[in-house]
């Protein structure tokens, strides 16, 4: 991009000042770490700024992964001491394109929001700086944000960082590869179908979805405004889980419930996140709905080992109908339009090949329907027929929690898509979204950890991968998974509505065990 060519030398020079330090050593520190050194004073603001600067530089070069710099972050470098006190002083944060920044485009990857800066800041933003935080980049996502790819005509397709032939994900995939490729070690990021969790699986690092409610959206483009099934959130993304509280404690504050009094005044209960009571843990390797792959399988029922001997129960629990629940809640929630905002949203542009195969958004009612009735032998789980939800969300909500409760379970342990798919797959396969979205239609925060990574024999045994319905999407998953080898892989962490400090109490609990048996 010619922005980022201009900018590059003037940030050359701002490097050059601080040569006499070594700032290799600050990429290193995690952010609980950092904020102590930042607040001692053993560390200068703008080392860590130019730091993380200069490597987002670099990353940016391989990956593809930011739309901007913010220029306005050298001006609050040379204020932020004024928030010396706020948790998060001096720490850089990058931030998705979507989330609004005064004086820059929250483009959502489509050419209608382009060069249309908004006029303030996200509520989320200005919190941020409060604490003392600096917002310094924004991140790429896919065109539309309705995807989990991370490519638009724009700014191109963002790669992974462990293996560039893979995608980072999406929709937050910018801030997935940012992150996990080193340039960043916080960022902002949303989901409204698993678009925090699985960039944060797919670039092995943690991510974040609390209640839709929790934290404030005032500021944060959607692509769809005024969709009510599925419900979209912001949230952390970062390299460690104490790092996600951190964050969400930062964000937590009186400041936030006075620009958004929308938002339950519910400061973090850091009680909650440290305790260290055994839990009654829920546990599924498979949704029912769609095969996953050998590693998700394998990352789940190692997890549970390790969590058994730490001395906590498990309960089986399976997902209720959840066929009809991504047909008839899910899609038919976030679709619900016919996809028509969504399609005016995209005219006057080209069709990122990244999602062409996503949805037949512009086909007639009635092609979709006699599509839908030829296909069925073929695709068992294919649906393209109206979008009008034929059944009760709020039913189906009531009815999980009540299951949740005969279960007498505390949180939930399951997988997430897992390992990256070869790029271009992820519009060829909605089905998998089940074992994220499902979590939005519910309400219910959820959060990913990295546990391990693909093995020769995950490898192995997924060329013997058939799929429940055995049809055209589990053959296309198959082949979006396979030659990851090396690549991390995830599990997710649920737990019921306004318990994000259990949830991610639960993620730490995870994250200790798996760096002690590594040891």
């Amino acid at each position: 991009m010619d922005g980022w060519m201009v900018l590059i030398p003037y940030m050359q020079v701002c490097f050059h000042t601080h040569q006499t330090i070594d700032l290799a050593p600050i990429l290193e520190l995690p952010l609980s770490q950092l904020t102590k050194q930042l607040h001692e004073g053993s560390l200068d603001p703008k080392d860590v700024f130019y730091s993380y600067m200069e490597k987002t530089l670099a990353v940016h070069k391989k990956l593809n992964c930011c739309t901007e710099i913010l220029l306005e972050s050298l001006d609050q470098l040379e204020t932020v001491g004024s928030n010396k006190e706020g948790l998060l002083y001096g720490v850089p944060v990058s931030i998705k394109d979507n989330c609004g920044y005064k004086g820059h485009d929250s483009s959502c990857g489509v050419l209608l929001h382009l060069e249309q800066p908004v006029q303030e800041d996200a509520v989320l933003v200005q919190v941020l700086k409060k604490q003392g935080a600096i917002p310094f980049v924004k991140t790429n996502v896919p065109q539309g944000l309705l995807s989990y790819d991370c490519s638009n005509p724009m700014y191109g397709q963002t790669v992974n960082p462990h293996n560039l032939q893979k995608t980072s994900g999406g929709s937050s995939g910018g801030e997935g590869a940012l992150i996990g490729g080193g340039g960043s070690l916080l960022g902002i990021g949303s989901d409204i179908g698993g678009s925090i969790r699985i960039p944060a699986s797919f670039c092995g690092i943690c991510g974040f979805k609390p209640t839709a409610g929790r934290l404030s959206l005032q500021g944060v483009r959607s692509i769809c405004p005024g969709q009510k099934s599925v419900r979209g959130s912001p949230g952390p993304i970062a390299r460690d889980v104490d790092s996600l509280a951190l964050c969400m404690q930062a964000l937590l504050c009186d400041h936030m419930f006075s620009l958004d009094p929308t938002v339950p005044p519910l400061p973090f209960n850091m009680q909650i996140y440290q305790s260290s009571k055994p839990l009654r843990i829920g546990y599924l390797e498979c949704d029912g709905f769609q095969q996953p792959s050998p590693s998700m399988v394998r990352s789940v029922r190692e997890v549970k080992a390790l969590l058994e001997q730490a001395g906590h129960t498990f309960v089986p629990f399976q997902p209720l109908r959840i066929k009809e629940a991504l047909y008839e809640l899910m899609l038919k929630g976030i679709y619900a339009d016919g996809a028509t905002t969504l399609t005016q949203k995209m005219a006057g542009g080209p069709t990122d090949p990244t999602i062409k195969r996503t949805f037949p958004h512009n086909l007639p009612l009635w092609l979709k329907r006699i599509l839908s009735f030829l296909l069925k032998p073929w695709v068992s789980s294919l649906y393209l027929g109206d979008w009008i939800p034929l059944c009760s969300l709020q039913d189906y909500i009531k009815d999980t929690i009540a299951h949740w409760r005969r279960c007498n379970i505390d949180v939930l342990l399951c997988p997430v898509i897992a390992p990256a798919y070869n790029l271009l797959y992820c519009a060829k396969n909605s089905t998998i979204l089940s074992y994220t979205m499902l979590y939005n239609l519910l309400n219910f925060p959820a959060g990913v950890v990295p546990v391990t990574t693909v093995t020769k024999e995950d490898e192995e045994e997924l060329k013997h991968y058939e799929g429940i319905y055995q049809d055209v999407y589990d053959k296309l998953f198959k082949e979006a998974v396979t030659g990851g080898e090396g690549l991390p892989v995830a599990v997710q962490c649920v737990a019921l509505p306004w318990q994000e400090e259990l949830c991610l109490r639960f993620m730490k609990e995870v994250e200790q065990l798996v760096k002690q048996s590594r040891k």
